[in-house]
């Protein structure tokens, strides 16, 4: 007896929702049109989702399973068990409004429409990633940054349209110039027109009367590409910085993708981050703390900060300096400094300093 519920991966208490959104994914993995697909899997996971998204047919099959001999019958007559023998996708039950993504992924249009959808006739080049470390003073400060990424460039001989000289273009013969080959597909919910990319003129339409000789006609070249980075002031670890047009190039001047550079930040000897504020372990005597002497250190941006420790502070806090932390992203104000107190002993006292602090009685530094 078959188990729905196991065959799309969810608990009998799954939601609508939860049913969609298995279906979906296994739809998209197994579907026969893509690498790795498989028919029967493919029928086997439309079948259990056919029953689990009808409240009617899902209560029936919690009552009695997939036996087709159970009593109590099915709404609607018939054995809505029996399999895909003999199948008609006409008569299943498709939400073609909420698989319409599966379509789009396969078929190159929306669900319910064999020819609706956008057409992709071109093939830009692809998106880039790359990271860049920063240290924290360049995070607080902003920074210029240089980066260099090995890619394919636009063919310097040609200006990246692929032909020699001034040969110019013409029409693609396998695709007359559509930039695109059509095909129909049968698949299991019925016959598709789709589209692809053609493999001649790479969807540009054309091709070269006489390919350029440095690279072959297609317009690009392996090359490296210095792109200049402006990183603002206060940005975080993780952030990803967007620059159009700064990816790899397409073939014969079709579209440059973008590049995405993601923010690594150095770790910093004496500063901490947490959020927009820094923190800071600092050492100090005893006696200072003591006679509230003023205590100072270099902040991040390398200036000179002053304090003291006020009376009655719990040396386990940290001191709380306003406005002296990390630069806020995108503001002009800045966090908090937080000076962690290491409190040291001295290393020794004087026999006069002993015998004052001998003579003072507990009540006097209350």
């Amino acid at each position: 007896m078959k188990d729905y519920y196991k065959i799309l991966g969810v608990n009998k208490s799954a939601s609508e929702d939860e049913i969609k959104k298995a279906f979906r994914k296994l739809a998209h993995e197994h579907h026969p049109d893509k690498t790795g697909g498989e028919d029967a899997k493919f029928k086997e996971i439309n079948e259990a989702y056919q029953v689990l998204s009808d409240k009617n047919k899902r209560a029936h099959f919690d009552r009695f399973g997939t036996d087709p001999s159970s009593q109590g019958g099915f709404p609607g007559g018939g054995n809505p068990f029996g399999g895909f023998g003999g199948f008609d996708p006409s008569s299943v039950n498709v939400d073609f409004g909420d698989i319409g993504d599966i379509f789009e992924t396969f078929f190159g249009g929306g669900g319910g429409s064999a020819t609706r959808g956008r057409r992709r006739t071109e093939r830009g080049g692809s998106d880039l990633e790359t990271a860049l470390q920063l240290t924290l003073e360049e995070v607080f400060f902003g920074v210029k940054k240089e980066v260099f990424i090995k890619t394919n460039i636009g063919c310097d001989r040609c200006n990246g349209s692929g032909a020699e000289g001034d040969s110019g273009l013409e029409n693609c013969s396998a695709c007359g110039g559509s930039g695109e080959i059509r095909e129909d597909k049968r698949t299991f919910f019925g016959t598709f027109s789709q589209a692809r990319v053609c493999d001649k003129c790479h969807g540009f339409g054309k091709i070269p009367k006489k390919a350029c000789g440095k690279c072959s006609g297609m317009g690009i070249i392996s090359g490296e590409r210095k792109i200049v980075v402006e990183v603002a002031p206060g940005v975080q670890e993780g952030q990803v910085i967007q620059i159009k047009g700064a990816g790899e190039s397409g073939p014969r001047n079709i579209g440059t993708g973008d590049l995405y550079i993601g923010i690594r930040i150095k770790p910093n000897l004496l500063f901490k981050r947490l959020g927009d504020d820094l923190s800071v372990s600092l050492e100090v005597k005893i006696l200072d703390i003591i006679l509230e002497k003023t205590i100072s250190l270099k902040g991040i941006d390398g200036k000179k900060i002053e304090f003291s420790v006020p009376t009655n502070f719990n040396l386990r806090d940290p001191i709380k300096i306003s406005g002296e932390g990390m630069t806020k992203f995108g503001k002009k104000n800045r966090g908090d400094l937080l000076v962690n107190l290491v409190v040291k002993s001295p290393k020794k006292i004087s026999r006069k300093a002993r015998e004052t602090l001998n003579g003072l009685d507990n009540s006097d530094i209350d």
